[in-house]
């Protein structure tokens, strides 16, 4: 059986400001309408697989679980890290996962969320080679057939064949461009895709084998973990002592069962502005546009709207950017650095880093859409059945107007429906509950005042999601 593994960690730094920490690139729609987590699952169709089991930070579980039911695929588990410990660490717990269920004899798909491959059947074709590979008890991962000189990937010499793929003779750091022309120029050398399928069992056994410490550690953890609504929660304090490694040099780098399977079908990580222009369709002067933009003689740039105009004169190989709260300008020979603008960002404290100005939640979003001293507003979106936590604020009161749609409202000991154009108040220390009972979404204007009015002045007394601490 061919069980798919998508792992849907990591921040896409590189693409602030569309993504953030807490709503990173693969939860976003790139290069579809589709997002990048979305598109993954997608197009496994056509293949004889097992629905996902899928591997994500706890902050995003969610989200994660809300696109999956939108496109109506019911994961086998979504398995949280309280803590990022890299690939060989979640894919071992995917096979744990798999352990359980009975299933240590499936070929895990290993597949990250943020990747774009044109070619679909291309990509089925390879499936096959590996999975034939697999069931040998190979380790197999995808060579990326090289289409230039990338100085910004790994790469993966291959050695005999075997079969329709190749042992692996050596892995590569990222070359210098001198040596990146050398190895396009020789025809033995790949990129390297973070693509792997490989028995269940056969990579726990060597990763016992090359990596005992991050064995016990995944081992243990699953052995421990619990169910949370459609979750496998992982325990924070026996998982964070693991240590932070990739499969590749865990394992891959070490076995001598490790063979590479050429594929050559449009991929992409999507792992810069300047890779995401190259992967998206483009006008006649080169220029991929979001959203609402007018260009004046502006060639092979990447401009994109999320909230107002943007408009641009003379630009050549550039990346504008525009959300509710940042906007990014830089030159695509540049766009590597962004990572650092994050880096200040979050030294400096600010929140841009990790959050958008609208913030989703399992229940809807809000968006903070103006503040100042002592008060501030947000619109409030409930989806359909949405219901946010039954809470109380010590510092702050809180004015509600519904814009559409039904409320059903709890003040205090009351439950009242609240329709469009009507209003409440909810005073300090009054506990309190907005649900959508309806089946359209409700909008909700919220004005909150009083002296302090951070997102940790909630204390949470009942919550359907099982949530802990702050947030609405």
């Amino acid at each position: 059986m061919l069980m798919p593994v998508i792992l849907s960690g990591g921040a896409g730094t590189r693409l602030w400001p569309l993504s953030r920490e807490l709503y990173p690139k693969q939860l976003l729609p790139l290069v579809g309408r589709h997002t990048m987590l979305q598109e993954t699952v997608l197009r496994l169709a056509g293949l004889v697989v097992c629905e996902p089991t899928v591997v994500c930070n706890e902050a995003h579980r969610f989200l994660v679980a809300e696109q999956l039911r939108a496109i109506g695929c019911q994961p086998r588990a979504i398995v949280l890290e309280p803590v990022g410990r890299n690939t060989a660490p979640a894919i071992a717990l995917a096979a744990h996962a798999a352990l359980a269920a009975d299933e240590g004899d499936a070929l895990l798909l290993v597949l990250p969320a943020d990747h774009v491959i044109r070619d679909v059947a291309a990509f089925h074709q390879a499936i096959e080679i590996a999975s034939a590979a697999a069931r040998d008890g190979a380790l197999a991962t995808f060579g990326i057939v090289p289409i230039g000189p990338e100085t910004g990937y790994g790469y993966i010499r291959r050695g005999a064949p075997a079969g329709g793929s190749y042992r692996i003779a050596q892995f590569v750091e990222k070359p210098e461009l001198a040596r990146a022309q050398a190895f396009l120029a020789s025809g033995e050398y790949y990129w390297n895709s973070g693509m792997f399928l490989f028995r269940a069992r056969r990579y726990l056994e060597e990763l016992e084998r090359f990596a005992p410490d991050i064995a016990s550690v995944c081992r243990t953890s699953f052995a421990g973990a619990t169910r949370d609504l459609d979750f496998t929660r992982l325990d924070a304090g026996t998982f964070q002592v693991c240590r932070s490694e990739s499969i590749d040099y865990a394992v891959m780098e070490k076995t001598a069962d490790a063979v590479v399977v050429p594929l050559d079908a449009g991929w992409s990580d999507v792992g810069s502005w300047a890779s995401l222009h190259a992967a998206c369709e483009r006008n006649a002067q080169d220029n991929a546009l979001f959203g609402d933009v007018i260009v004046e003689d502006t060639h092979n740039s990447y401009i994109y709207s999320e909230s107002r105009l943007v408009a641009t004169v003379g630009l050549r190989d550039h990346v504008v950017v525009e959300t509710k709260d940042a906007v990014l300008v830089a030159p695509k020979e540049r766009v590597q650095d962004v990572k650092k603008l994050v880096a200040r960002l979050k030294a400096d404290g600010r929140y841009e880093h990790a959050l958008h100005r609208e913030v989703f939640r399992p229940w809807g979003s809000y968006d903070s859409i103006d503040s100042g001293q002592r008060f501030q507003v947000k619109r409030l979106v409930v989806r359909p059945g949405g219901v946010l936590s039954l809470q109380m604020h010590h510092h702050r009161a809180e004015h509600w107007v519904v814009v559409s749609g039904t409320a059903r409202i709890t003040r205090g000991e009351e439950t009242f429906l609240l329709e469009e154009n009507q209003s409440t108040f909810i005073p300090i220390g009054v506990r309190h509950r907005i649900e959508n009972p309806g089946r359209i979404p409700l909008h909700i204007i919220e004005v909150q005042s009083g002296a302090y009015l951070g997102e940790d002045d909630i204390v949470r007394l009942e919550d359907r999601y099982g949530r802990q601490g702050t947030s609405t």
